[in-house]
């Protein structure tokens, strides 16, 4: 008997197990998509720059209405664009275009508004060399800041990090595309060498098209004046690729044939794939990712035009799942974009601005206008800004920003409001810097103005910008 029903049980072997796989795949992909299926309800404040060079002075006017403001997100983000370095950092060769430094102390002022996530990925990450980048990630981290963009690897760098509240989790994913040098970026790790620290780098793929006749002539001029020659022997002598016959390159400038004169920019496809493995992992840890994007490269002739490599990364992080991307980098606003009903803010200006307070620098920067340590910082800054008539804290825009505060529900976008924020454009400069509510309508006007090409429309309603859903 019990071999009989064995012999019948094996005779039905195939078709059990052909309902077992149709069965489990059913029940896979039904457990797959209840990782998509989010009924969390979860809210967001987020900042742009955030440079600070001297201790928040108390409660000043305007401080405890955006602290309120910012305390209603439940994550609560900003860009660190500063360095904690000590005694033993030096400066570094390459640096953001100032060494910017602060005390290790000033992250508590940042406590202070309500923050709870930063990211330091930025070009002046790197302004006291390694040292001064492993020394901010030490003192970011005791701070207790979820923080994310720059590790002592790659892996590490390029890794998520989580921040978990009552509400639900989030996830942050940050990239740098200005990073001043490659050499910021940092490396991954080997079998037997260690990785380097640096920043989750985002390269740009560039290519300026030129028409038949100037591609010609281009080449005519390379051939007469031996520029390439040096990497035409190199070439011949296989250290470096053959170029396609379309292409050209004189040093690091790519030129290809084409109908009309462009310059066209990509994100490079091995930080943009790294990117989105990183979303598609935070995708099972968390309710809602967040990616943190540092990028002053522009597109035509105006600061607050984002590249076109930086639009396709944004848009590629939203279709990979993330559901939205915090831009800052230039120091000024930039368009807001509603993709796929997830938000992209292309620049965020600038929170805390304390531009030209630095008490001391390295002698590089000295050297730079001509000067010596042995003149005064304002002697330099004199210089720079030509008598204090050009530069960043010369022109209104780069005082003037947005805090955005949005709500998401079931991964989708359900209400963005805006609060208009002034830096002190009036103020004398040692004071300009500080962040207050803004009772001006034109810095949501020219938001607005900005936005409307992405087809976003912003309405203002006691004096705050809310975006129509």
């Amino acid at each position: 008997m019990p071999s009989q029903s064995i012999s019948v049980f094996n005779s039905n072997l195939p078709i059990l197990l052909l309902v077992f796989i149709n069965f489990s795949t059913i029940l896979t992909e039904n457990h797959c998509e209840s990782w998509n299926v989010m009924n969390t309800k979860m809210s967001f404040t987020v900042a742009g720059d955030y440079i600070l060079q001297k201790r928040l002075p108390g409660e000043y006017e305007g401080f405890t209405e955006l602290q309120r403001y910012i305390c209603k997100g439940d994550a609560r983000f900003f860009n660190f664009e500063s360095t904690i370095p000590n005694e033993t950092c030096f400066g570094n060769q390459f640096h953001g275009g100032a060494y910017l430094r602060s005390e290790p102390n000033s992250l508590d002022d940042a406590r202070a508004y309500g923050f709870n996530m930063l990211s330091f990925a930025n070009n002046h990450a790197m302004d006291f060399s390694y040292n001064g980048l492993l020394n901010t990630l030490d003192t970011v981290r005791k701070a207790g800041f979820v923080n994310a963009g720059v590790g002592r690897n790659l892996d590490e760098a390029a890794a998520p990090a989580y921040l978990d509240t009552v509400n639900g989790r989030v996830g942050l994913i940050a990239v740098a595309s200005t990073m001043v040098n490659n050499a910021a970026m940092a490396g991954k790790q080997s079998r037997r060498v260690i990785g380097r620290p640096g920043l989750n780098g985002l390269r740009i793929d560039e290519t300026v098209v030129v028409t038949t006749e100037q591609f010609e002539t281009l080449r005519e001029i390379c051939d007469k004046s031996c520029v390439n020659k040096r990497e035409d022997i190199m070439r011949a002598e296989g250290w470096l690729p053959e170029l396609p016959e379309d292409v050209l390159t004189i040093k690091n400038t790519r030129f290809k044939k084409g109908d009309t004169p462009a310059f066209v920019t990509h994100p490079h496809s091995g930080d943009m794939k790294r990117v989105e493995k990183a979303i598609y992992e935070a995708g099972m840890m968390c309710d809602y990712i967040v990616v943190s994007v540092h990028s002053h490269e522009l597109a035509g002739s105006s600061k607050e035009n984002p590249g076109d490599f930086l639009v396709e990364f944004a848009h590629r992080c939203i279709d990979a799942g993330a559901h939205a991307v915090i831009g800052h980098g230039p120091h000024l606003l930039r368009p807001l974009e509603i993709y796929k009903n997830r938000p992209i803010f292309y620049s965020l200006g600038d929170f805390v601005f304390q531009e030209e307070v630095s008490q001391f620098a390295p002698e590089d920067l000295y050297e730079l206008y001509e000067l010596t340590s042995d003149s005064t910082m304002r002697e330099l800054y004199r210089i720079r800004t030509k008598d204090y008539t050009r530069g960043l804290l010369s022109d209104r825009r780069f005082l003037e920003s947005v805090v955005p505060y949005f709500e998401m529900e079931d991964g989708k976008l359900t209400r963005l409001e805006l609060m208009p924020i002034e830096l002190g454009f009036n103020d004398p400069r040692w004071q300009v810097g500080w962040p207050r509510p803004a009772c001006d309508k034109g810095i949501i006007e020219r938001l607005q103005q900005l936005s409307a090409p992405y087809g976003t429309k912003i309405n203002i309603e006691n004096g705050l910008g809310i975006v129509v859903l």
